[in-house]
């Protein structure tokens, strides 16, 4: 594996320099499945997470999230946690198979409740509720029927939306369609290494375009029920990829990368075409005739924002020999994610890194960031997730001393100011995770939360960054780096 070395801007010395913008939103966001559990309570029935968590060898320890950090019991608790944290939003996402079992029908009324009890004590909090429709949950049956892959799904996800905007419309005013479409299409589909498992380059692109469709669809949908005042949104993982070298051949990587995990998404949404380049590339796999006559029109829906999430920068080459895209930063299988591009290598990083092995570089953010605004300046945009897993332990004191978290978040929100310095019109932050809890194919065994769980016993401790944060929230005012919670 080749590695470089990147340097990384330092941070300004003076908080004077860094403050941001009045109204700013300070967040922290969850999933469903990572910390609901509750798995079979009230009418919920499998998703394709629960299938593939309880398949053999899919998950580091046989982990589920049959119980995961008990939030379905233990919201109150949660929601006083954030309250503590003086948080101004939480992003949070609805279990479609609790909300809607098998993908079809009527809601089941006890899962709705449990939004709404949520919700409403949110909003006495002062907590402003944002909802994800989709976190990866798809109820099984679905799943069973075709899945992603099959066009008839992007009709369930638009009746799903409808049933979520008339339960909690009147307390929800900001929705996002889907979270990290990428990741539900081409680690679910292609590399298999995400519910539910199946490895079919085709599929993976069927699946991206379907996952576009169901968004546009979804906003129609939640349009027609919602309150003039609601916003719409999507967040997308993009990918902040760099070349290994400037050679002719290592920006052909680049570009091929930028295709697959960016513009497959941001060309529909935002433009209202796929790239040229996309379907020069997949050529050799699909025709792409699974987009029909009116779907880019229905995909391209105008948006209040984009959500962007942003962990680390990727580094690629051309491919010298054997393509290497088990270091992408996804995670270990012998099938790609990246579909038509089999002569591209990945690279790690020199440097410091987080227990996912990803490199800690803000300067990817940031370089993200300008890119946005470069390409989409109308566009306002959202940090809807952000952070890092480390080895979190609780010390003889009973506390969590998580000095590295804490430079990861000074930095990356260093960077998020800088740009707003520059102009990026950035509407605010969300810190993932507010909880410890099931990290996909990781299981237990990645700390992202700014609260210790202890899993045996459920208990929560509030991390020194989570008191670091919470200042940053307080003030808008980001400390030197020698100052604050440290």
């Amino acid at each position: 594996m080749t590695t470089v070395t990147r340097r990384v801007a330092p941070a300004p010395a003076s908080t004077n320099a860094l403050q941001f913008p009045q109204g700013f939103t300070w967040g922290t966001a969850t999933a469903a499945y990572q910390i609901e559990g509750a798995a079979s309570v009230d009418g919920r029935t499998p998703s394709i997470w629960d299938t593939y968590s309880h398949t053999p060898g899919r998950v580091r320890n046989g982990d589920t999230g049959d119980v995961a950090t008990d939030h379905y019991h233990r919201w109150r608790e949660d929601v006083a946690i954030m309250a503590d944290l003086g948080v101004s939003a939480y992003r949070f996402s609805l279990s479609w198979p609790r909300v809607q079992p098998t993908g079809r029908g009527p809601a089941v009324q006890k899962g709705l409740d449990f939004y709404r009890a949520l919700t409403d004590a949110l909003l006495e909090k002062g907590i402003e509720p944002v909802v994800t429709l989709y976190h990866w949950d798809l109820p099984q049956e679905l799943e069973d029927a075709g899945g992603w892959p099959e066009r008839v799904t992007t009709d369930r996800f638009a009746d799903y939306a409808t049933l979520a905007a008339r339960a909690l419309g009147d307390r929800v005013k900001t929705w996002t369609t889907l979270n990290e479409p990428w990741c539900s299409a081409f680690l679910g589909y292609g590399s298999g290494v995400h519910a539910p498992g199946r490895t079919d380059p085709v599929a993976a692109l069927r699946a991206a375009h379907h996952l576009n469709l169901a968004h546009g669809k979804a906003v129609q949908a939640l349009r027609a029920e919602l309150p003039s005042r609601a916003r719409t949104s999507i967040t997308l993982n993009i990918h902040h990829v760099r070349a290994l070298t400037e050679a002719a051949e290592d920006l052909d990587a680049v570009r091929r990368i930028d295709a697959l995990a960016n513009r497959v998404f941001t060309g529909p949404l935002l433009e209202g075409a796929y790239p040229q380049d996309l379907l020069q590339d997949t050529a050799g796999l699909t025709d792409w005739s699974f987009v029909q006559d009116g779907d880019l029109a229905t995909i391209h829906q105008p948006l209040d924002f984009l959500g962007v999430n942003y962990y680390t920068p990727t580094l690629v080459s051309a491919a010298t020999g054997e393509a290497s895209h088990g270091s992408d930063g996804h995670g270990a299988s012998e099938h790609s994610p990246w579909p038509g591009a089999d002569r591209v290598a990945f690279h790690r990083p020199e440097g410091s890194t987080t227990a996912m092995g990803w490199a800690v570089d803000p300067s990817g953010l940031y370089d993200l960031l300008m890119r946005l605004k470069a390409e989409f300046p109308a566009m306002p945009l959202m940090i809807t997730e952000n952070g890092a897993a480390f080895d979190d332990y609780v010390n003889p004191e009973g506390e969590v001393s998580d000095p590295d978290r804490i430079a990861y978040l000074h930095g990356h929100l260093s960077a998020v100011q800088r740009a707003i310095v520059a102009g990026v019109d950035v509407r605010g932050y969300f810190l993932w995770s507010l909880l410890d809890n099931f990290e996909w194919g990781y299981g237990y065994s990645k700390r992202f939360g700014a609260v210790y769980v202890d899993y045996p016993t459920g208990r929560r401790i509030p991390k020194a960054s989570a008191r670091w944060y919470a200042d940053v929230a307080r003030t808008g005012t980001l400390p030197d780096r020698e100052g604050g919670n440290q």
